[in-house]
């Protein structure tokens, strides 16, 4: 049997089965079953399956939030680092996020009721896809606040921009011959946050 602790072995057995399996056919009694415990032990440490969703989103994958959070404590203003390496930094972690995180919940799209009950649950809980937005936007309006960023820039449509480009990176290229995307992701994320500060005009 596993040593690790009840805990533990749940998150890393909810992981690899949303990875697997999609988050739809992910059940609390399969996860139990994975991490070598009962349901009822299981439920000492999460209140549902959503709840263990946002564990394994906020413990086991790129921490994107975590990231958007020191950026707006500790990156605003910053002379050490330029908007552009802060933006290559989030690009580069919402890249690796969003290609881990599509498997797990696009199942939810082929399953409208269990969806939209997913959705509940993750508003109760004050979690979402919208949040990552939320941070990125407050982190570039506290930049623009600095002067680091032009005043009439519109901060939450660069937010839209440049996470809706690495969401989208993440299912895009499905369907290439090789299928994957034709950039490295560092070489993608800098690319990405030069281009959003440049423009293209």
């Amino acid at each position: 049997m596993d040593q690790k602790p009840a805990r533990v072995r749940i998150v890393d057995a909810a992981h690899e089965l949303m990875l697997s399996i999609g988050l739809a056919r992910t059940t609390t009694k399969a996860i139990a079953k994975a991490a070598d415990c009962s349901e009822a032990a299981l439920y000492k440490y999460f209140a549902n399956k959503e709840e263990l969703f946002v564990t394994v989103l906020n413990e086991r994958l790129p921490k994107l939030g975590s990231l958007l959070g020191r950026l707006l404590t500790e990156g605003v203003g910053n002379p050490d680092r330029t908007v552009e390496e802060n933006l290559t930094d989030i690009a580069r972690e919402a890249a690796l996020f969003y290609e881990q995180t599509f498997p797990m919940a696009a199942s939810l799209y082929a399953e409208p009721q269990l969806k939209r009950r997913h959705e509940e649950v993750m508003r109760e809980l004050g979690s979402g896809p919208h949040k990552p937005i939320q941070g990125l936007d407050a982190y570039l309006r506290a930049e623009q606040r600095s002067g680091r960023i032009s005043a009439e820039a519109d901060t939450y449509a660069a937010a839209s921009l440049l996470l809706g480009a690495c969401s989208q990176r993440a299912f895009a290229y499905e369907m290439s011959p090789d299928r994957k995307p034709p950039q490295p992701v560092d070489e993608f994320a800098a690319d990405i946050a030069h281009t959003l500060l440049t423009g293209i005009a």
